[in-house]
């Protein structure tokens, strides 16, 4: 299996070829950020309650199509959390992801406010291409990292389908009946949407995905250190044309051109400032 295999939408975990899962070929940096990246993957649920909730009254299409991203979404967690549980036999997705549940709670899932957090439907449409942009990359970027075949083949999956939502997202921003969003508006969303990459999503994950529970008294929660520690795992994963396919992605959803000085700009930007996050060339944390 190729690292540039294509995949179709609507695959199943009895699609994967588990058999053909190598432990000799497990990189323990890569693990630590898959275990993560499972937890949020995992956690869709309260992402499709909130988007249901920004999008009351709109078509039953559309609500359908979010609902089956949510699905799409925990099936990656699965994915994730099956193979990390091969990979290391003292991983547990259901008991890591019971702690990240009860200690992750951002005010915007258990409110009831029907309005985005990002002031419109548009600026919301917006922000999930952004995130769309960054997993599909990522998973890219961990596909062609990884060197046993079963989490090179999931990440492939996953890679495709991020893909495809991201033209959901972009679909379902364009057709929008609310004003059109001033550029620079659209700008501050996006960037507002990857700094938030810096919040306890992430460093939380990392933290109950690494972090027994039995050492949580040694080893307490902190969540810059373990910011530190998620993006010294995940960071050194991606390539230059990894940040520059999400740059041009990122580009288009703000409505610029992929191929235009904004997105080359910004993935000049983007490269330096995840490599910052990440400490390379630097100390990197202990935390990890």
């Amino acid at each position: 299996m190729t690292a540039g295999a294509v995949y179709s939408q609507g695959w199943t975990l009895d699609d994967v070829r588990w058999d053909a899962f190598d432990p000799s070929k497990v990189d323990a940096d890569l693990l630590a950020a898959v275990k993560a990246a499972a937890l949020v993957e995992y956690n869709a649920a309260d992402y499709v309650a909130y988007l249901k909730r920004v999008f009351a009254g709109s078509s039953p299409e559309m609500l359908a199509d979010i609902e089956h991203w949510g699905v799409e979404e925990t099936q990656h967690g699965l994915a994730l959390g099956r193979w990390a549980e091969r990979a290391d036999p003292n991983f547990s997705l259901e008991e890591a992801f019971a702690r990240f549940r009860a200690g992750y709670k951002p005010p915007h899932f258990l409110s009831d406010d029907t309005t985005s957090v990002r002031g419109s439907r548009r600026g919301e449409m917006i922000a999930r291409c952004v995130v769309e942009s960054g997993t599909s990359s990522y998973y890219s970027a961990m596909r062609d990292a990884a060197d046993e075949p079963v989490l090179k083949e999931i990440a492939g999956r996953i890679a495709a389908d991020e893909f495809r939502h991201y033209k959901l997202f972009l679909d379902t921003l364009e057709k929008q009946d609310e004003p059109e969003l001033p550029f620079w508006r659209r700008i501050i969303v996006a960037i507002t949407r990857v700094n938030e990459a810096d919040d306890d999503e992430l460093s939380f994950a990392y933290y109950c995905a690494n972090v027994p529970a039995r050492q949580e008294a040694e080893r307490p929660y902190m969540r810059e250190a373990y910011a530190r520690a998620s993006y010294a795992k995940s960071i050194p994963l991606y390539r230059r044309h990894h940040i520059h396919k999400l740059a041009q992605m990122i580009a288009k959803a703000v409505g610029a051109s992929p191929q235009g000085a904004f997105a080359k700009l910004a993935s000049t930007v983007l490269w330096h400032v995840l490599r910052a996050r990440a400490g390379l060339n630097t100390v990197r944390t202990q935390a990890a």
